[in-house]
């Protein structure tokens, strides 16, 4: 097999792929062989630049919308995605959507449309495409997740609980379904620049990202959205074929990085242990 077309064959649909990360996982499993259905919630021009090339790449593609706080929307896309596909290999639960907010502001509308789109919408998916790959012997799954679903944050209680609830459905959806021949993984990402930052930050840049990434994050940058992509495509591919069950944390030290110790940068100037550790 040649080494560049790891998913030569395959069939995939990438959800939120319009824009970021999902869009960026599209595009990576086309280059690596597979055939690529894009789901998008709102109209947008990045689609069906995707769109245009992965048709060039000799793949087959569609582009299909889908409101995910509807779950009949939900059920449409996979059963459209199977039909133009002819099956599922590789499903890529990559759409979702945050906010953030003060927890005693929170309102019952707010939390149950994050609830809506992030978690029952890509479990009522994986459902319907799970019943087609175990019709033509198996496939691969592969959840985003976030650092926020491990690591705390203020104002993002909500977001976290929907992140922490995919690694959760990760973890037991595996066992459920190894053995039946669908591998499911997930992906963490960190600190990873997509167009949501210059919505969502007043001012935000390319030179701000830089520096905060710089601050933050202990490899001191943030991470590209093509780490991303591969690695998700790695978990969708053969070479992935022993692991089960998992949710990869992809950013550049973060969730390993301790902040109540001291500058990670700089020797700490603490003295834990002395008195009773040699050498200290």
């Amino acid at each position: 097999m040649n080494e560049n077309l790891k998913l030569a064959g395959k069939r995939a649909l990438v959800t939120g792929s319009g824009t970021g990360i999902g869009r960026e996982i599209a595009l990576e499993f086309a280059r690596q062989g597979a055939d690529v259905v894009l789901h998008y919630a709102q109209s947008g021009e990045g689609v069906f630049v995707a769109e245009e090339q992965i048709l060039a790449m000799g793949r087959r593609c569609k582009s299909i919308m889908a409101n995910f706080a509807k779950i009949d929307e939900v059920k449409r896309l996979a059963d459209d995605a199977i039909g133009f596909l002819g099956g599922i290999d590789c499903l890529v639960n990559n759409a979702g959507i945050t906010f953030n907010k003060p927890f005693g502001e929170v309102t019952v509308e707010q939390f149950d449309l994050i609830y809506q789109v992030n978690v029952r919408a890509g479990f009522f998916l994986t459902q319907r495409v799970a019943a087609d790959m175990l019709g033509h012997g198996g496939g691969t799954i592969c959840n985003i997740s976030s650092i926020h679903g491990l690591s705390g944050a203020p104002e993002h209680s909500v977001y976290a609980g929907t992140k922490g609830a995919i690694i959760a459905q990760t973890r037991s959806l595996s066992v459920e379904l190894a053995h039946k021949g669908i591998r499911v993984n997930a992906i963490a990402p960190g600190m990873v620049t997509v167009e949501n930052y210059y919505q969502a930050i007043e001012g935000f840049n390319e030179d701000m990202g830089r520096a905060i990434a710089s601050e933050k994050v202990p490899l001191g940058r943030s991470g590209e959205k093509l780490e991303i992509a591969k690695l998700a495509a790695f978990l969708c591919s053969e070479d992935s074929g022993y692991i089960v069950g998992q949710t990869i944390v992809a950013d550049g030290g973060t969730v390993s990085l301790m902040s109540l110790i001291s500058d990670f940068r700089n020797r700490s100037t603490a003295k834990f242990g002395k008195g009773y550790v040699p050498g200290v």
